[in-house]
């Protein structure tokens, strides 16, 4: 899996930004990659060390509009720790 498929994209919500003082990120990834892939990955793309990576799968839910059934994508969200004295600052690398 080449390093540009596994962080797909980072979780900007208010939730996620208050552990941004505890040096805790959450991105979108690849369902198909594990916690190791995901922590070698961010370190080479971010240059930070990783203390942790904890992962959480999801199955879309189904939305309806008017007669028509759809579902929304399954993903996978990877909440990743940096270790004490590093720091991202998420919204310039992007």
């Amino acid at each position: 899996m080449h390093l540009t498929e596994v962080i797909k994209k980072p979780v900007l919500t208010e939730k996620s930004f208050l552990g941004h003082a505890n040096g805790v990120y959450t991105f979108l990834v690849d369902r198909k990659a594990n916690k190791v892939q995901i922590k070698k990955t961010f370190e080479e793309i971010f240059e930070v060390k990783v203390e942790s990576v904890r992962t959480m799968n999801y199955d879309g839910k189904e939305k309806r509009m008017g007669r028509f059934v759809g579902k929304t994508n399954n993903y996978k969200k990877a909440i990743i720790t940096l270790k004490d004295g590093e720091t991202l600052d998420i919204l310039s690398d992007l």
